[in-house]
């Protein structure tokens, strides 16, 4: 039995890498619009534990050209200047979104903090989120917010249905944009089977015992059975509602000036389960294959863009697999991205599951950047890539393999507020401090 627990996880994490990289074999074909020398780094990266700083250690020459290759297309993609022979790290190349130019490749990911009150943020959230905007995160996304009261997963989660909500949040990025050279996005969302619970210190799932609220879904099926509350099938009517308010929070944000917002059609909440056949049993034309499936959620980006201002660029998180048996596949999620990007979306953030409680994720390190890589390359738009990335290492391989555009962190960045300067100290890269601490960059650890 010792054996065993000392030997399975290495197995097994040996096993993940092989079946990284048999399924790059395996479609081999995605990468063949590379030029020679990324299709290269590519294929020897592709296991995901051979990673840029590896290479580094064995040819310096060559990473040095990848890193003066992924330079030049960053300029070219932003119309920047950005520095060459040295280049920089992969990772500290700027990304353009529409007019948004985000100044490196690290994001925060959305991380829900339960610590409003009746949806307004305060000081909990001004010190995180700023905190994180010091740390020299390119992009830092705000958590899921609700878009109504009845949205809300729990009561203390973060809400965008009041002008008072407006004023909160732009007290925040105010001192991101004022303090900061991050840029701050907010992801826009409705709980739906997911909602009124309590917080999850007080109880993971748990539905609030005597102030919860009606819960609404694409089909009247609770999230745990015998213990979730259930909700009841939605309407067109109420499809309208969640459209308006969606409507209405995309309009706020710009007001509470935000740089981007995201959609949330992920992990089981409201757009989410209506994407995915495990949750969507309806009959009528919101129902069934898969295009009808989408019909809600499009209707509801597509009044987001047209609310959200031209120059200014729209995510949308989506669940690329259910990780259940007839569950949503990786090939639909890549004809979801095909079809967000056609009504306006700019750039598709990769999570998977959380679709249903009895999921069976293959838990590892970058386990989900492959769901990333595949949108990226098949269905021709930007992606996010989220999931165990835990070094600098890992993201300048998958900036300069072009797995993904952009990695968001999201624990790591619990832990490390600074992650993104320990990463530039590492490798000797200059990244600019706010004045007031700029006394830092010139500190060694003794």
């Amino acid at each position: 039995a010792a054996y065993e627990t000392v030997q399975r996880p290495r197995v097994e994490s040996l096993q993940r890498a092989a079946e990284a990289s048999r399924e790059w074999f395996e479609h081999t074909e995605r990468y063949m619009t590379l030029d020679s020398e990324p299709f290269a780094f590519s294929l020897l990266t592709r296991s995901l534990r051979i990673t840029h700083d590896d290479l580094r250690q064995r040819d310096r020459a060559f990473t040095d050209r990848i890193d003066d290759l992924v330079a030049i297309a960053a300029a070219q993609q932003t119309g920047t200047t950005v520095a060459r022979r040295p280049a920089p790290p992969p990772m500290f190349t700027p990304f353009r979104l529409r007019e948004l130019v985000i100044p490196n490749r690290v994001g925060v990911s959305p991380m829900c903090q339960y610590s409003a009150t009746d949806g307004v943020v305060g000081d909990w959230h001004l010190v995180h989120l700023g905190g994180l905007a010091k740390g020299g995160a390119g992009l830092v996304m705000a958590e899921m917010t609700a878009v109504s009261e009845q949205a809300r997963i729990t009561e203390g989660c973060a809400g965008l249905y009041t002008d008072r909500h407006v004023d909160a949040w732009k007290r925040i990025t105010d001192f991101v944009h004022r303090e900061t050279q991050a840029k701050i996005g907010i992801q826009l969302g409705h709980a739906g089977r997911k909602g009124s619970t309590l917080r999850p210190w007080d109880g993971k799932d748990e539905p609030i015992p005597d102030r919860g609220w009606p819960l609404i879904a694409p089909s009247a099926l609770p999230y745990l059975a015998g213990r979730s509350a259930s909700p009841r099938e939605m309407t067109r009517a109420d499809m309208a509602q969640v459209t308006m308010e969606t409507t209405r929070a995309t309009t706020r944000a710009a007001a509470a000036g935000f740089d981007l917002i995201e959609v949330h059609m992920a992990h089981g909440y409201l757009l989410a389960s209506f994407i995915s056949p495990l949750t969507n049993q309806r009959t009528d034309e919101y129902g069934g294959e898969l295009a009808n499936r989408l019909r809600f959620p499009l209707e509801v980006l597509s009044a987001c863009r047209a609310a959200w201002p031209e120059d200014r660029p729209i995510s949308v998180r989506i669940s690329a697999a259910d990780w259940v048996p007839n569950g949503l596949s990786p090939a639909e999620a890549v004809e979801v991205a095909r079809v967000l990007k056609s009504h306006g979306c700019d750039i598709i953030d990769v999570s998977c599951g959380q679709t249903v409680p009895d999921q069976q994720p293959p838990y590892g390190r970058l386990y989900q950047t492959p769901f990333a890589d595949q949108i990226r390359f098949e269905a021709d738009v930007p992606t996010m890539t989220v999931g165990a990335i835990s070094s600098w290492a890992d993201v300048n391989t998958i900036v300069a393999a072009g797995r993904a555009d952009l990695c968001l962190l999201a624990r790591g960045h619990l832990f490390d507020p600074h992650w993104t300067r320990h990463a530039a100290a590492a490798q000797g890269y200059p990244l600019p401090w706010p004045n007031p601490a700029r006394a830092a960059a010139t500190y060694r650890p003794r």
